[in-house]
């Protein structure tokens, strides 16, 4: 192997007028892990894709170069670019279940470089396959390559896209954000494997994320990127420890804040859950679930995925069947199905979506998709709406002139802010958030939630609040509901359950957070 695995020198990317990248240089040696962290937009993916001689349509390179392992990426013939990839480079996926081919076997899709570039056959690609996941210690190894992939959980699922990365033996493997849809347990897996591989092929790599708390277990050097440029790079411990950028000092701060909110004058239950079954069709996906909501309070439901937190989350809102127990609002029973209950129980109960690309009409204004409930909870129409409007974007720290532009022209967090505004027409008593923050980047999530918090201490509300995020579930939450396979293990004030957690479920996933600490991912090796 050469010195450097990847150099990078004053690389600048344009797409039209716009400047993508620029100024960026940096290397990545044999057996290092070199972190990339910064906020959507950043530039990371464009970087990414430019380290194995990829441009997005209409981007072209304006400054620079990129060599791997000495040789000019950028001034190769396209029959050599794509050699070089095949046999030197390696990238892995934020979403794995994205990348397989659902109607093929999972041995076949690991194995097809091993059958096009290297001529193995049947028997040998099956022994190599089986070599590798075995090495990524996944189940039964002999014969997990006969399944396909619907058939494995989403971290096995992460693990067997390690495994084709390796399949070539590359000199640099490519991370790009491959635990972000993973909850902890999962993730804190596929980080041990990702450690143990790099680390023991001597392959260079790069892993970018937009969580600091990840990178700082995982990479030996990190840069923080921001609109195109560097804004700081060095040592991960360094750069942790003794930041210099103000951006870097905010993205630390924001992940080492462990104060939480006070908590609220104890008062009545505003919805109660009483011996419930739910889930779809006839299967239940959740059983014998009891669960008090206090008013004023900030409830967290927390636990890995499949745990049945959005689907209770749902049957709340009366969008999933209601199988057995009982739902009960303000004391008086409550219809399981939303389509059942009164326009007033509706306008008080209102849910938002975790992903607001699928809640907001990409064809509908800002004003068109808040003024909805507006005109239908509240019969506000003409200029009455159009200040109300106004009020609610001011409310969620919009501008205005948002009204006039469509979903399409905002950021993932102003889309989330639209979704939150458009549920607070509604004047609710609570607000069921599912997910809100987690597609989000670490400032933007803190200003979202600084956002809800102020929201509700300027009104009446209540907040069942769905997340996987314990680290964030520390900083607001009253109370906490730990889910398990359908079922509530473990539930009580959040002072409570994260300083003396009582079910070992609980304490595995608290231990299973990363935090910034020296050696947190080296004592779970």
């Amino acid at each position: 192997m050469a010195t450097f695995v990847l150099q990078i020198e004053n690389l600048g990317i344009q797409a039209k007028r716009s400047t993508i990248l620029e100024g960026i240089s940096f290397d990545v040696t044999p057996g290092e892990i070199f972190g990339i962290i910064g906020e959507s937009g950043a530039g990371k993916s464009t970087l990414a894709m430019a380290t194995v001689g990829l441009l997005r349509a209409g981007c072209r390179r304006v400054a620079g170069s990129v060599r791997l392992a000495g040789k000019s990426l950028l001034d190769l013939s396209q029959a050599d670019l794509e050699r070089t990839r095949r046999r030197k480079v390696s990238y892995v996926a934020q979403s794995a279940a994205a990348c397989f081919n659902p109607f093929y076997r999972l041995g076949e899709q690991v194995t097809e470089l091993a059958a096009l570039e290297l001529g193995k056959s049947r028997a040998e690609r099956q022994r190599l396959a089986a070599d590798l996941f075995r090495e990524l210690q996944l189940p039964d190894p002999e014969r997990f390559g006969d399944r396909y992939p619907h058939q494995v959980s989403g971290g096995q699922l992460q693990r067997a896209m390690i495994a084709m990365a390796l399949l070539n033996e590359p000199e640099l493997i490519i991370f790009d954000e491959p635990t972000t849809a993973l909850d902890v347990t999962t993730q804190l897996e596929v980080l041990r494997l990702i450690r143990k591989v790099v680390k023991g092929r001597g392959c260079g790599s790069i892993y970018i994320s937009h969580d600091l708390a990840v990178v700082s277990q995982l990479a030996d050097r990190v840069m923080v990127l921001r609109h195109g440029k560097v804004v700081e790079m060095g040592p991960t411990r360094d750069l942790i420890e003794n930041p210099q950028a103000g951006y870097t000092r905010d993205l630390v701060a924001n992940q080492t804040t462990t104060s939480s909110v006070p908590d609220p004058a104890a008062s009545r239950p505003i919805v109660s859950v009483e011996n419930l079954a739910a889930g779809y069709g006839r299967v239940s996906a959740i059983r014998d679930i009891s669960l008090d909501l206090s008013s004023g309070h900030i409830t967290c439901l927390v636990g890995e995925s499949g745990s049945g937190k959005t689907t209770l989350a749902r049957t709340i809102a009366g969008l999933v069947d209601l199988h057995a127990g009982v739902l009960r609002f303000k004391g008086s029973e409550l219809p399981g199905r939303v389509e059942r209950r009164d326009s007033e129980t509706r306008r008080r109960l209102q849910y938002i979506h975790q992903l607001p690309d699928l809640a907001l009409n990409p064809r509908q204004t800002i004003r068109e998709v808040v003024g909805r409930p507006l005109a239908k909870f509240r019969g506000l129409r003409g200029a009455a709406a159009e200040h109300r409007l106004r009020e609610l974007l001011r409310d969620v720290e919009l501008p205005e002139t948002f009204l006039d532009r469509v979903p399409g022209s905002l950021s993932g967090g102003q889309k989330q802010r639209v979704c939150i505004a458009r549920a607070l027409a509604a004047e609710p008593d609570v607000l069921i958030c599912d997910e809100v923050t987690s597609a989000l980047d670490p400032l933007v999530e803190e200003s979202v939630i600084k956002l809800l918090l102020r929201l509700m201490k300027a009104r009446p509300l209540t907040m069942l609040f769905i997340t996987h995020n314990l680290a964030l579930t520390r900083r607001f939450a009253h109370e906490v509901v730990v889910m398990q396979q359908g079922r509530i293990v473990e539930a009580g004030p959040a002072s409570s359950v994260f300083s003396a957690p009582r079910e070992a479920y609980t304490k595995k996933l608290l231990d299973s957070t990363p935090l910034m600490e020296r050696g947190w991912l080296e004592a779970r090796l």
